[in-house]
């Protein structure tokens, strides 16, 4: 009796180091999934004078990422059913992490091919951390969506506000400035291999992924959500890529700019913590999208029609309350439209593939139309028409359906 209470302990002893390991894991990843994309945004001019680039080579650095994700999400899916969800995610960090240190060399084909790494890895916490939500804690969906998608948006920005800091008052340079975010990275790589080690037989269960594939891929549902994270992204990304450079062209400095961009970050963080755990509540979250965007809408349409400084702060609030609650809701999406975590997988992987190639057109876009007529109303314009498409497909895969 008492060696059977003995193992019992054990067992559940075991049990709780494993969940802990593993909610600490799934938050250190989102800790990685942004800052070696945004931290690029504030430093991309003294980027381009080093190494130089013109603004839409630049836009393709930034593009480079979603490309990557474009490619890399159909096959993390088929990666995880193989290798298993924590060894597929180890994997990701550590390719990750040495695609932050070769792109910090002041050499344009080591710039882009560590982009191109650190793309790959990623990717695959972007697809693979809804599914193992859904698989892990399939009744608190909402709330632990809400945890890795909040802790994602706070060190994004960080990673924005500190850049500039970084590289002029620490005297690090771009690539000092750059290499700093290797150490959440490294952190993460840590608990996953510990995790490795404890894996728990999550392998089983992802690979069932594969038989849902094609069904995935014929649900115009499924088109839907993809298309709303494209198009979430786009605006994302081209923010995070631009935003302190149509700002700076407002006459503020590089450093205020960089702050600027962090603070739209820091104020959407209550919406993407809310967000996830609201639209758990309802059946349908067509009024939630409907809501986001129009703040979007107004941010941009701010920043089009005036450049004093207190109409900038404000656009800059609604466009971080806009895009800071879109992403999420696309994540929520991913597990409320699916039945179960293999679908989710699946849906994760198709959703962000396709919905990266319209992402990775924003940066490079935006960029090529602004060396094209040298003002930035035209892409500010552009910017308030995707809002609109956001919104749109925003209230068509918000309704109560399943893929």
């Amino acid at each position: 009796m008492e060696l059977r209470k003995s193992i019992a302990h054990t067992k559940s002893e075991s049990n709780s180091t494993y969940i802990f390991l593993l909610v600490a894991g799934i938050v250190l990843v989102a800790f990685n999934l942004r800052p070696a994309i945004t931290s690029v945004g504030p430093l991309v001019g003294k980027i381009q004078a080093d190494v130089g680039l013109a603004h839409w080579s630049a836009g393709l650095l930034m593009s480079l990422p979603l490309l990557v994700f474009a490619a890399m999400s159909p096959i993390v899916p088929k990666l995880a059913s193989r290798f298993s969800n924590e060894m597929t995610m180890l994997i990701g960090l550590c390719s990750l992490l040495i695609g932050i240190g070769i792109r910090s060399i002041p050499v344009t084909f080591f710039l882009f091919t560590g982009t191109l790494l650190a793309g790959m890895g990623i990717a695959i916490g972007n697809v693979l951390l809804p599914a193992v939500v859904k698989d892990k804690f399939p009744e608190k969906f909402g709330l632990m969506t809400s945890v890795y998608s909040t802790s994602m948006g706070f060190v994004a920005s960080l990673a924005s506000g500190l850049s500039v800091p970084l590289a002029d008052g620490l005297n690090l340079g771009w690539q000092g400035a750059l290499i700093v975010w290797g150490i959440p990275a490294i952190i993460a790589i840590i608990v996953w291999a510990l995790l490795v080690k404890s894996n728990q037989g999550s392998q089983n269960t992802i690979k069932k992924v594969s038989s849902n594939s094609n069904q995935v891929w014929r649900s115009p549902l499924a088109w839907q959500i993809a298309i709303f994270m494209g198009f979430q992204s786009f605006l994302f990304y081209v923010t995070i890529s631009w935003l302190p450079e149509i700002l700076q062209s407002r006459g503020m400095s590089s450093s205020t700019a960089g702050w600027m961009l962090s603070f739209s970050q820091l104020v959407g963080l209550p919406a993407s913590f809310f967000i996830p755990v609201i639209a758990g509540r309802f059946r349908s979250q067509s009024w939630i999208a409907i809501l986001l965007n129009i703040c979007s809408f107004a941010g941009y349409g701010g920043l089009l029609l005036s450049s004093s400084y207190p109409i900038a702060i404000i656009s800059i609030i609604l466009i971080g309350i806009g895009l800071g609650g879109t992403f999420p809701l696309a994540l929520s999406f991913i597990g409320l439209r699916a039945r179960n975590a293999a679908q989710a997988a699946e849906l994760s992987g198709m959703a962000q593939s396709t919905g990266y190639i319209l992402a990775a057109v924003g940066p490079m876009f935006i960029g090529f139309l602004y060396d094209k007529t040298h003002m930035w109303t035209i892409p500010l314009i552009t910017l308030l028409l995707v809002s609109v498409i956001v919104m749109l497909f925003g209230m068509i895969a918000g309704r109560d359906r399943y893929i």
